[in-house]
C-alpha cells in the first residue's frame, strides 16, 4: 500500500498519535469482526432469531467514519456496524442487545428490540418529543431492510443542507444546520444498486446538486447471485460514467477504490467529504474487492454458491487481514535515519487481537445476562403465583404441569410466561379465590406492558401531536366573498409560507405554473424556487426528499400529482415514513405532509381510489379526506402546528367549485380524527367522505321528497377515524347504517364498518343489515358513461337507501323494482 498521501494528511499529528489512531482503528475492526463471528454463533444456538452482519466491510467503514462530522447524517445499509462503532454510536454490548431484541431503549438504543440487528439509528428527539441540537451529534437515520429503500430519504437529508445554506428564511435554525455544511452519507450493497430506487435517487441528486456521498459496498454478490446477473458490465461505476461531472455540466464525482486499501480509503473519503461539503457536489464511491466471510446472513452458507477459488480469494483479500499485513509491514524512515513502525513485533498485534476478543466476549455475556435475567425474574414471579393458584384449585394437577414446564426453562421469554398463565386460567373458570384474581391481574398487566413495549409510538405521543390541536372555525366577512375553491387553497398556502419560514412545497408542476390546479399560483415568484419548487417525474424520491427534509427540521409539503401516482411511492411511505417513529421507539420523527388529489375523474389512470390499500399500508401516517378546499386548508394549518406525517387527499373535482374565502387564513384549523355531521336526520345514518359526500348531500334532497330523512356524516379523517364515537351516537338514533365511498368493495368502506360496528360497538343499535355502497371492483372506465356505471351515482345512492327503508317498512316504501 502507498503510505505517502496518508502521512502527508496526518502531518499535524506526531507519529505517536498517528500510530495510536491506526492501531485503534484496527482494534475497532477486530471488535466488529468478532461481533459478527460470535453473533452468528448466537443465532445458530438459538439465542437470537436472525443475524445479518458487517463482516468484510470493516476497513472502508473506518475510513468513512474519519470523514463523518457532527451534524452529518447517515442513511445506510444493514452492514454498517463498524462505521457506527467507529463514530462511537454503537458498543459491542449494544450490538448483542440488538441481536437478542432487548426491549429496553436505554440498553438497545437502536430500536428497543423492534428491528433485527444491523439496523442502526441515533436519537434526534428529547424525552418530550422536542428536537435535540442535531449539529452537536453524529446522526444516523433509522435503517430499514427493503433493498435500496434508504436511498430516497438520503436525497432529502442532503437537500436540507443546500436549503439551509441558500435559503435565508431558515438560516436561524442553527440546531439543525451549520450554514449547510453537513453531508448526507449513504451506503448500499452493490446488488441493491439494481433497484429502481437507487437510479431514481442518483438522477435526482445529480439534478439537485446536493452534498451526498454514496458508498457502494461491492463484494460481487447479491445473496447467491453474482454481479454478472445484477449489473451491466458488472460495475456500477462503469455504467454511471455518464454522470461524471465535467467543466460545462453538473454531475457526480465518481471514485473507485479497493476496499482493503486502508491508506487510499482514508485519503479518498477525506477528499470526497471536502468536495461534497464545500461544493455541494454529490459523490459516488465504488468500494470494490470486498468480501463477505460468513456469507449473506445466518439463513444460509455461501459455500453453496461460491467455488473454491472465490473462497480462497476472499481469504486472501479480507480487508481486516490486509490491514493487519500493512500494519506489520509498515516502516518509515525519518530524515534523521530513525525507522518508525506501528508495531515492533507480531506479538503486539496478537495482544491487541486478544483484547478485542475479550471485549466482545464480555459484551456478549453482559448483554445476554441483562436480557435473560429480566426474563428469569419475570418467570420466577409467574412460577410462584401459579404455585399458589395450584394449591387453591381443584385442577392443581394441570396447573402444576404448566408451572413445572415454565420453571424448567433456562432461557424463557414473555411468550412462555403468558402461555402458562393463560392456559392455567382456563382451569379456574368455575372457581373463585383471591389467587385467581391475582393471576388475572398478572396476565392483564403483562399484556398491557407488552403493548407499551411493542405497540407504542406508531404516532406521536408527545405534546406536539397534531391530535392535540383543537378546531378553529373559519371566519368570514359580513359580505359573502365567493371564489373558486382553488383560491382558498392558494391564499392559505400563501399565508402558511409567510407564517412558517421552514415550509417547503415541491412536486411535479408545483413551482413555475403553481400546480396543475393552480393551488400554488404565483407562490414561486413570491417566495422563490427553493421554497416552492418543481421536481422531475419521480414520485418515490419526492416522498424521500420530504422524509429527509422533515428529519432535519424543515416542514416539507410534498406533492404527488394524483392519488393513483401515490402507488409509485407507496413502498417508501409504508416501509420508511409510516414506521419511522415506531421503529425508533419515538426517537426520530419526520413530520412530512403529502399533498395529493383524487376522486371521480373519468379514466382508469386518474380515477383509481385505492383507499383500502393506502390506509392498510401506511398505518403511522394520518390519512385525511376533506370534502372541500376549506376543510383541506384547515388540515394543513393543523398539521403544521403538530409533529406527525400525514397524507391529505383533496377533491380533484372541487377546485372550480365556489367556496367562501375565510379571512383568518393559516389560522383556522380542521380537527383530525373527528367526524362532522353535515346534515341531521332520523331515518338512516350515511357515512361518506371526499367528493362522494357531495353526491350524498345532493341526493338527500330527493330522498327527503320520498319521505326519507337521512343523517349525513363526513368521515373527514380515515386515520384516525371518529375518535369521539359520533357515528355510534347517530346509530343510536337512526338504527340503520350505510357507508358509501368510491373505493373497491372491501376497501375503505369495510374498514369504516369495522370501526363503527366492532370498535364502537355500533352493532347493538341496528335494526337492519349494515350496508356499503362502493365502486365496482374495477377502475373507472373512460367517458361519462364509464364513470356513471363504475362508481356510485346519485341514483345508486337513492335506490340503495330506499331499498334499506323498504326492507324495514315495506308498506310505506313500496318496492321500486
Amino acid at each position: 500500500m502507498s503510505q505517502k498521501t496518508l502521512i502527508q494528511d496526518k502531518k499535524e499529528l506526531s507519529f505517536k498519535d498517528f500510530k495510536e489512531e491506526v492501531l485503534n482503528d484496527y482494534k475497532i475492526a477486530k471488535i466488529s469482526r468478532e461481533c459478527s463471528l460470535l453473533g452468528r454463533r448466537e443465532v445458530l444456538t438459538g439465542k437470537a432469531k436472525f443475524g445479518i452482519f458487517g463482516d468484510g466491510k470493516e476497513v472502508p467503514q473506518l475510513a468513512m467514519a474519519k470523514a463523518f462530522k457532527k451534524g452529518d447524517f447517515r442513511s445506510g445499509y444493514y452492514r454498517d456496524q463498524t462505521f457506527m462503532m467507529a463514530i462511537g454510536e454503537l458498543t459491542a454490548q449494544q450490538f448483542f442487545a440488538g441481536l437478542y431484541a432487548h426491549t429496553n431503549i436505554e440498553i438497545e438504543p437502536m430500536s428497543a428490540g423492534r428491528q433485527m440487528g444491523g439496523h442502526f439509528a441515533t436519537h434526534s428527539l428529547n424525552e418530550d418529543g422536542s428536537w435535540k441540537n442535531l449539529t452537536e451529534q453524529y446522526n444516523s437515520s433509522a435503517d430499514i431492510s427493503p433493498t435500496a429503500a434508504q436511498m430516497p430519504r438520503l436525497l432529502g437529508l442532503a437537500q436540507a443542507s443546500k436549503i439551509y445554506r441558500n435559503e435565508k428564511s431558515v438560516q436561524h435554525k442553527t440546531n439543525f444546520s451549520n450554514k449547510g455544511n453537513e453531508v448526507a452519507w449513504g451506503t448500499i450493497g452493490n446488488a441493491s444498486t439494481s433497484e429502481g430506487l437507487f437510479f431514481e435517487t442518483i438522477n435526482a441528486a445529480g439534478v439537485l446538486q446536493v452534498p451526498m456521498i454514496i458508498s457502494v459496498w461491492d463484494d460481487e454478490y447479491g445473496i447467491s447471485v453474482h454481479a454478472k446477473h445484477q449489473t451491466t458490465k458488472e460495475s456500477i461505476s462503469e455504467i454511471l460514467k455518464g454522470f461524471q461531472r465535467e467543466n460545462e455540466a453538473n454531475g457526480y464525482e465518481i471514485i473507485v477504490v479497493d476496499g482493503w486499501d486502508y491508506v487510499q480509503l482514508v485519503d479518498i473519503y477525506n477528499k470526497a467529504s471536502i468536495i461534497a461539503r464545500e461544493q455541494h457536489v454529490p459523490v459516488l464511491i465504488h468500494v470494490k474487492e470486498l468480501t463477505q466471510p460468513q456469507g449473506h446472513s445466518t439463513s444460509g452458507s455461501h459455500e453453496r454458491y461460491k467455488g473454491k477459488e472465490r473462497l480462497q480469494w476472499e481469504k486472501d483479500h479480507d480487508c481486516v487481514e490486509k490491514m493487519r499485513e500493512w500494519i506489520l509491514d509498515f516502516e518509515l524512515e525519518t530524515d534523521s535515519g530513525e525507522t518508525l513502525r506501528f508495531v515492533d513485533s507480531e506479538e503486539e498485534i496478537l495482544i491487541l487481537e486478544k483484547e478485542a476478543k475479550k471485549t466482545v466476549n464480555t459484551a456478549k455475556r453482559n448483554a445476554w445476562n441483562a436480557y435473560n435475567n429480566e426474563l428469569i425474574g419475570e418467570t420466577a414471579i409467574a412460577v410462584k403465583l401459579l404455585n399458589r393458584v395450584g394449591e387453591k384449585s381443584k385442577n392443581k394437577v394441570f396447573i402444576t404441569k404448566y408451572k413445572n414446564d415454565l420453571e424448567k426453562k433456562t432461557e424463557p421469554i414473555i411468550k412462555d410466561i403468558l402461555i402458562a398463565a393463560r392456559k392455567s386460567l382456563r382451569y379456574l373458570k368455575e372457581e373463585t379465590f383471591a389467587e385467581k384474581k391475582e393471576l388475572q391481574n398478572f396476565i392483564k398487566a403483562t399484556v398491557k406492558n407488552a403493548n407499551v413495549v411493542y405497540s407504542t409510538y406508531l404516532i406521536s405521543e408527545s405534546k406536539y401531536s397534531a391530535l392535540n390541536i383543537e378546531e378553529k372555525k373559519p371566519v368570514y366577512t359580513q359580505n359573502q366573498n365567493l371564489v373558486d375553491a382553488r383560491v382558498v387553497m392558494r391564499d392559505n398556502f400563501d399565508a402558511l409560507l409567510k407564517k412558517h419560514p421552514e415550509v417547503i412545497i415541491f412536486g411535479e408542476d408545483a413551482g413555475f405554473i403553481g400546480d396543475v390546479n393552480q393551488g400554488l399560483e404565483g407562490l414561486q415568484e413570491k417566495y422563490g424556487d427553493i421554497r416552492v419548487a418543481d421536481t422531475g417525474i419521480r414520485e418515490a424520491t419526492i416522498i424521500g426528499q420530504g422524509i429527509g427534509l422533515a428529519m432535519r427540521g424543515l416542514r416539507p409539503i410534498a406533492e404527488i400529482q394524483y392519488l393513483d401516482y401515490l402507488l409509485y411511492a407507496l413502498q417508501i411511505m409504508s416501509d420508511d415514513l409510516a414506521t419511522l417513529h415506531y421503529r425508533t421507539f419515538g426517537k426520530q420523527k419526520a413530520p412530512l405532509i403529502i399533498r395529493t388529489r383524487g376522486h371521480r375523474l373519468e379514466g382508469i389512470w386518474h380515477a383509481g381510489s385505492p383507499m383500502g390499500g393506502i390506509i392498510n399500508n401506511i398505518r403511522g401516517i394520518h390519512v385525511l379526506v376533506p370534502r372541500n378546499m376549506t376543510k383541506a386548508a384547515g388540515f394543513y394549518n393543523t398539521l403544521l402546528e403538530g409533529d406527525e406525517p400525514a397524507l391529505v387527499i383533496e377533491c380533484l373535482n372541487g377546485y372550480r367549485l365556489k367556496e367562501e374565502l375565510p379571512v383568518n387564513l393559516a389560522e383556522f384549523k380542521t380537527k383530525i380524527g373527528v367526524v362532522e355531521t353535515v346534515k341531521e336526520g332520523t331515518d338512516i345514518t350515511i357515512v361518506s367522505y371526499g367528493s362522494t359526500l357531495r353526491i350524498v348531500q345532493e341526493t338527500s334532497k330527493e330522498l327527503q321528497q320520498a319521505g326519507i330523512n337521512i343523517e349525513i356524516i363526513d368521515a373527514q379523517s380515515l386515520l384516525p377515524f371518529d375518535l369521539n364515537g359520533d357515528c355510534v351516537k347517530s346509530l343510536a338514533k337512526t338504527n340503520k347504517l350505510l357507508v358509501i365511498d368510491e373505493d373497491v368493495p372491501g376497501g375503505a368502506s369495510a374498514y369504516l364498518l369495522q370501526e363503527i360496528l366492532e370498535k364502537q360497538n355500533g352493532y347493538q343499535y341496528l335494526d337492519s343489515k349494515p350496508c356499503t355502497l362502493t365502486a365496482k371492483a374495477h377502475r373507472t372506465a373512460y367517458g361519462t358513461d364509464g364513470d356513471y356505471f363504475s362508481k356510485p351515482s346519485a341514483e345508486d345512492i337513492f335506490e340503495k337507501v330506499y331499498d334499506i327503508m323498504h326492507e324495514s317498512h315495506p308498506e310505506k316504501y313500496k318496492s321500486l323494482y
